[in-house]
C-alpha cells in the first residue's frame, strides 16, 4: 500500500445505477493505493438506488468503512438499469455509515479534513452545486477532477463536439462547478470516450475471482441485459468514460493535457474560452494501449 501520508484523500461523487462507467470507475478506485477514500457520495436521480449499489460493493470489497451519502433526488426517480442486482437488498442490513444528507456529508468531510481533498465527480452535479451554495469555503479546500464535456470531439471520437450527458443533465450546478475557486482537471470525452477493454484484455477482467470484480461483472451483465446488448458480455467492454477521472486523480502520465479556459453554456456545451477559468484538460492519448494495460492490472490486483 502506498504510504498513509502520501495517500490522496478523495470525495467521489457519481450517479451509479445509470450508466455502467460508474461501477468499473468505483471499482477501480476502491483498487488504487494512491486514493484514501474518504466518503461516496450517489448525485442524482433514484439515489437511494444508487446507495444499495455503492453499499453491496463496498460489501464485496471489504471497504464498509467507507461512508456512504445519500445526495437528493433530481431528475427521474426511477432506479436503473441495475435494478436486478440490488432489488433484493435493504440498506438496513449496511454495516457502514449511511449520510441522509449527503451534501452535508461532502462539506463536513472537506472542511473537517486537515489536507486538501480530491472531489472526484462522475456524473451530474446537483449534490456539488448545492454544497458550493452552502458552503462556498469548500472551493478553498478542494481540487476537483472530474469526467466532463466535450472538446475538440465528439462521442464515438467524432469531429463535432456534443453535449455531454454530466454537463447537460444538470447544466446549472455544472456552471458553478466549472467556476468555483478550486483547481480543476477534467477529461472530456475526447479521452474517455474511447477507452473500450476488448480481446484478452476484457477476458482477464471477467474471469478474474476477486470478489469485487465478481461483483462488477454481475452489474455489467444486468446492465448489459437490460440495454438489451447481453452479447457483448463475453467478447468486451462498454466504453469505461469514468475510469479516466479516476486515473487522473493520481495521474495524468499517459494523457496529453492542455490548460483551457472551458465556459460550459446554458444549452450544455463545453467550448474553449480564454476568458473563461482556467483548468488542465485531457485533450489526447499518449499511449492508449497503455492505460488499458495499466487499468486491467489495476482492476485484478489485490484491493489495498
Amino acid at each position: 500500500m502506498a504510504n498513509e501520508s502520501k495517500r490522496i484523500p478523495v470525495i467521489l461523487d457519481t450517479d451509479i445505477g445509470y450508466d455502467i462507467d460508474d461501477t468499473w470507475a468505483l471499482a477501480m478506485m476502491l483498487k488504487s493505493p494512491e486514493l484514501d477514500v474518504k466518503l461516496i457520495v450517489v448525485d442524482a436521480n433514484d439515489t437511494e438506488y444508487q446507495a444499495r449499489i455503492v453499499a453491496r460493493m463496498l460489501e464485496a470489497a471489504g471497504r464498509t468503512d467507507i461512508p456512504i451519502g445519500i445526495g437528493p433526488r433530481f431528475g427521474d426517480p426511477k432506479p436503473g438499469a441495475q435494478w436486478g442486482w440490488v432489488k433484493d437488498y435493504s440498506l438496513a442490513n449496511y454495516r457502514g455509515t449511511l449520510h441522509q444528507d449527503g451534501v452535508g456529508a461532502i462539506i463536513d468531510t472537506i472542511m473537517g479534513s486537515p489536507r486538501q481533498v480530491t472531489l472526484l465527480c462522475i456524473g451530474p452535479m446537483p449534490n456539488i452545486g448545492e454544497a458550493l451554495t452552502r458552503e462556498p469555503r469548500i472551493a478553498k479546500n478542494a481540487r476537483f477532477v472530474g469526467m466532463y464535456g466535450s472538446v475538440y470531439k465528439g462521442y464515438d471520437g467524432t469531429a463535432t463536439i456534443s453535449k455531454e450527458c454530466n454537463v447537460v443533465c444538470y447544466t446549472p450546478a455544472c456552471q458553478k462547478a466549472f467556476k468555483a475557486e478550486w483547481d480543476m482537471t477534467i477529461t472530456p470525452l475526447d479521452t474517455c470516450g474511447v477507452v473500450v477493454l476488448s480481446g484478452a484484455k476484457y477476458q482477464r477482467v471477467r474471469q478474474c475471482q476477486d470478489p469485487l470484480i465478481q461483483a462488477l461483472m454481475e452489474n455489467y451483465r444486468v446492465w448489459l441485459e437490460h440495454v438489451k446488448r447481453p452479447q457483448e458480455f463475453e467478447v468486451k467492454s462498454s466504453v469505461l468514460f469514468d475510469t479516466v477521472a479516476v486515473y487522473l486523480a493520481f495521474t495524468e502520465q499517459l494523457l496529453r493535457m492542455e490548460r483551457l479556459g472551458i465556459k460550459v453554456t446554458d444549452d450544455g456545451y463545453t467550448l474553449v474560452d480564454p476568458a473563461a477559468k482556467q483548468m488542465d484538460v485531457a485533450v489526447d492519448w499518449k499511449n492508449l494501449g497503455a492505460f488499458e494495460d495499466f487499468l486491467v492490472e489495476r482492476l485484478t490486483g489485490p484491493t489495498p
